[in-house]
């Protein structure tokens, strides 16, 4: 069994010949939604680089290539300028098609590959696939595309690499009752009707009858039927350059709303647009009035005018990542794009927002300029996610202090995973969850201002083209004068990143570093890398006044540095490096004691990061756990949502680690967590108001919801009766948006048989898709062995498949059901890997299934179990998840005697 990621063995593992190069697709797609299959026809413009009489290319073997409508044109052929394909072999492995010819095509010449192909639609979410909703009491169905990474190849024959950028001319024959979208705008849209009987003598008409004659096309309905069951033909504008998996198309019976933009630069007026089904098109208008916010912005920032002449979003029911950057046509799923602004939660409309600017960032940084292999994937989204998500939205909603909640929702998850064994460098063939940190320590080292000004450089000078990572380093570095690549190559490299130890002298501090594990035990090999790392060293003189050094970093093994440790000082400022800080005990307690003053020379962020750190560290083994306690305890007087938040973070995974622990413990331990949260309860009750900050409606959520899973009777009682309310009139008025989730968890928590029902009542029939998901991790909050076995059944059964993963990982915190979700795994194996073969979700599955174990012999007996298995679809996820059970299981083993005395000696 492989449970590491690697590299392949050589591009020729993956990368196609190099004989020929494609420059344009001309595609005509038939869909038939009522029969779920589609027909398709290209035309490919080649350039020859190599004599040649084989021509290979990407093909999924659910394409079934039709040997009679393959054949190759050259005008440079002495003989037969058009040569039928002497054979079409097909590699189902490699997802390759190989068509050969009598005569070789000549280097430096041009040739026209003609195919056909057909294949069915599936709800496999990849390739082209349809998805479906219900209307008038039946399902009816529609399709869209999604080709990251490589599926593209499931559509059409195809060049299926980043680096191979070619133009696009696309045709749609489908039904004329229904909408054909595509990246581009329509150019032309018409009835088809009986080709024989075609009046048109132009080269369109001409083109209609081929198609017409190669689809079987027969008009149903009457002339300029649009409403009839007949066929129409739509015909898009030609692309720019652009990669086969930015491509998208979509067919279906859609409604939409529309806005525009005015392009600062040039000013002219882009339309806007969101499609999606007609049921659920008045929950669009939200994510259109973001994006109609942020383009202009973009535009702005990068220097760089949006090109494409509109952008239309696609919101669909089965959608398997959260959204996609199709170049004109984004599209994603409904959670991403959705919110009723009457049923809206504040966590449902920062993710709407984030999602949305997320994937117009994508608009330059992905589309107009392209990584040119997968390695760089981590650049597209990490860089989408700084600037979407942080940078972008900040200056559209900066009540949300996005900049620093980034340290909760991006820094501790990514540094929490680079942390195992089994991380690897950011540039591989898969997406790292640190690439954003590291660009965000970027940011912060160069001066924002600066860097984004590298960034307009770099992408000023790969428009329409393809780049590595170097390439925005050089632009960075040409912004700011400084040696970019000689900072960075060892974070983008080299395996996992630093923790900083701290040594007090008299007049100074040593600080070391050295890789950071969460088991604490980096051997030799893996402790000889050395980072650049900015300190940004953070001061108090005697009267108050703070500064940051940012000019000292650290290059070397260990150094001494000059500083007054009699004033308070601490490493890392704001919480912007990707690394962790380790203080003795003693400076962690001065430093908490000054975190915990009311007008602290520590700040927000700062305050965040020490918590994050001093648990992570305890962890790790380099410092007690109850230390860690220590620290959040003396926080009790906390104002800030964040810090609240971060808190709530670390004491969720100390949870996880004593879920087995005897009785006592997890009584004890819950009791410290109703200390912190209870009084923040009582303080600002559970009504929220239209003039609540942002700020106080997270704080009320996140404390309502701690204290009831710490088992506070009051609010148990409080949200009981909310819910009992609902259960016997129907009416949730009394359930604020934002509580939802915590109100159906634990009506069904410590509820019974009655309770469960209502809330599946709420998932097969959810108004939002808030409200669905509330209900699906409800679904699985149940205590009772009954109900648990019950919902693991449905979810097989009567679950989309984008949705299983919230089942997954709500039982997964569920501590009655945290075992029986990997025994479910394991039984069901063979049925969730076809079910999810291809699709992202399934690396999900494998640590909601396992990660959250906590003993050796459980990461031996996991291992053990998938020996001889084919796990090349997940094998980093598994090989994260045995990293993490090992890691806890030697946390627990260091801290349960810590905790447990602590707990007892605190006499909460």
């Amino acid at each position: 069994m492989s449970t590491s990621t690697s590299a392949p063995k050589s591009d020729a593992d993956f990368r196609l010949p190099t004989n020929v190069k494609p420059t344009h697709y001309d595609l005509t797609f038939k869909t038939d939604l009522e029969k779920l299959t589609f027909q398709g026809f290209g035309i490919i413009d080649l350039d020859i680089l190599e004599d040649t009489k084989e021509i290979v290319c990407n093909a999924s073997p659910d394409l079934n290539v039709d040997v009679s409508k393959v054949s190759i044109h050259s005008e440079a052929l002495k003989t037969e300028q058009v040569q039928s394909a002497t054979e079409v072999k097909t590699q189902k492995d490699e997802e390759r098609v190989t068509v050969k010819f009598a005569h070789a095509l000549p280097k430096g010449s041009k040739a026209k590959l003609h195919l056909g192909w057909e294949a069915k639609l599936t709800g496999s979410m990849t390739g082209y696939y349809y998805s479906s909703t219900e209307h008038e009491g039946k399902k009816r169905y529609y399709s869209l595309t999604q080709f990251e990474p490589t599926a593209a190849r499931r559509a059409f024959p195809s060049w299926d690499e980043p680096l191979l950028k070619a133009t696009y001319d696309v045709t749609m024959i489908s039904r004329a009752d229904t909408v054909n979208l595509s990246n581009m705008p329509a150019v032309s849209e018409k009835p088809f009707l009986d080709a024989a009987s075609s009046s048109e003598s132009d080269k369109d008409g001409k083109n209609l009858g081929k198609l017409a004659k190669m689809f079987s096309l027969k008009s149903e309905g009457t002339a300029g039927d649009a409403a009839g069951k007949g066929w129409k033909i739509t015909k898009f504008e030609r692309s720019p350059l652009m990669s086969t998996y930015l491509l998208a198309f979509a067919n279906g019976h859609f409604e939409y709303l529309e806005s525009s933009y005015t392009s600062p630069i040039s000013g002219r007026k882009i339309p806007l647009r969101i499609y999606t089904t007609p049921d659920i098109i008045h929950q669009a208008q939200f994510s259109l009035d973001v994006k109609s916010k942020v383009m202009p912005i973009y535009e702005q920032v990068f220097q760089i005018e949006y090109p494409l002449p509109k952008l239309d979003t696609l919101v669909a029911h089965d959608f398997d990542a959260g959204a996609m950057e199709n170049w004109g046509l984004i599209t994603g799923r409904t959670s991403a794009f959705l919110l009723d602004p009457k049923k809206s939660d504040l966590a449902a409309k920062k993710r709407v927002a984030t999602v949305t600017s997320h994937e117009c960032a994508h608009l330059w940084f992905g589309d107009l300029v392209t990584m040119a292999w997968w390695d760089n994937l981590w650049l597209n989204e990490g860089f989408a996610t700084l600037m979407g998500e942080v940078i972008i939205i900040d200056k559209v909603f900066p009540e949300w202090k996005v900049d620093s909640e980034f340290i909760d929702v991006h820094l501790a998850r990514a540094l929490d995973l680079d942390a195992v064994r089994s991380s690897h460098p950011i540039e591989v063939p898969v997406p790292d969850a640190n690439q954003i940190n590291l660009l965000r320590m970027l940011s912060n080292y160069v001066g924002e201002e600066t860097f984004l000004r590298g960034v307009s450089i770099y992408l000023s000078k790969h428009l329409y083209g393809n780049s590595v990572t170097k390439d925005l380093w050089k632009g960075i570095a040409e912004a700011s004068g400084l040696d970019i690549p000689k900072m960075l190559d060892n974070w983008i490299l080299k395996i996992g990143y630093p923790v900083v130890t701290v040594k007090e002298n008299k007049d100074s501090i040593t600080v070391r570093q050295d890789r950071f594990l969460s088991t604490g035990d980096p051997n030799k090999e893996e402790n000889e890398t050395l980072w650049q790392i900015p300190l940004n060293i953070k001061t108090a003189d005697a009267s108050g006044k703070v500064s940051t050094d940012r000019s000292v970093v650290l290059s070397e093994r260990e150094t001494t540095i000059p500083l007054d440790t009699s004033k308070p000082f601490k490493l890392n400022a704001q919480t912007t490096g990707v690394y962790r800080v380790a203080y003795t005990p003693e400076r962690l307690k001065k430093i908490g004691e000054e975190a915990a003053k009311e007008k602290s020379v520590f700040s927000l962020e700062d305050r965040m990061g020490l918590v994050s750190d001093s648990l992570i560290l305890a962890k790790a083994g380099l410092s007690k756990t109850s230390a860690a306690l220590d620290l959040i305890d003396s926080l009790k007087g906390e104002k800030e949502y964040l810090v609240w938040s971060a808190i709530d973070t670390q004491l969720g995974k100390l949870t996880k680690i004593l879920w087995e622990q005897p009785e006592e413990v997890r009584d004890n331990f819950n009791a410290f967590r109703r200390s912190l949260m209870k009084p923040l309860v009582d303080k600002l009750g559970y009504e929220y108001s239209p003039d609540d900050s942002a700020d106080t409606i997270q704080l009320r959520t996140l404390a309502i919801s701690a204290a009831a899973a710490a088992k506070d009777p009051d609010v148990i009682a409080e949200l009981t009766s909310r819910f009992k309310h609902f259960q016997e009139t129907g009416d949730d008025s009394k359930i604020p948006a934002d509580l939802l989730r915590t109100t159906y968890i634990n009506a069904v928590r410590n509820g019974g048989r009655a309770e469960y029902e209502t809330v599946k009542k709420v998932y097969k029939k959810a108004p939002t898709p808030s409200a669905k998901i509330s209900a699906m991790l409800a679904m699985t909050a149940s205590k009772d062995k009954e109900i648990i076995e019950e919902t693991l059944k449905f979810v097989l059964t009567d679950v989309q498949i984008q949705d299983t993963m919230y089942f997954f990982s709500g039982a997964a915190a569920n501590r009655e059901s945290r075992r029986r979700i990997g025994e479910f795994f394991k039984e069901n194996y063979d049925t969730i890997t076809k079910m999810f073969e291809g699709n992202f979700s399934l690396s999900y599955l494998v640590k909601f299934s396992f990660q959250d174990l906590t003993t050796e012999k459980d990461a031996d007996a996991v291992k053990a179990w998938f020996e001889g298995k084919d796990v090349s679809k997940f094998n980093l996820a598994l090989a994260q998840s045995l990293d993490t059970i090992r890691a806890n299981a030697k946390w627990l083993d260091r801290c349960k005697d810590d905790v447990a005395d602590w707990l007892k000696k605190s006499k909460l």
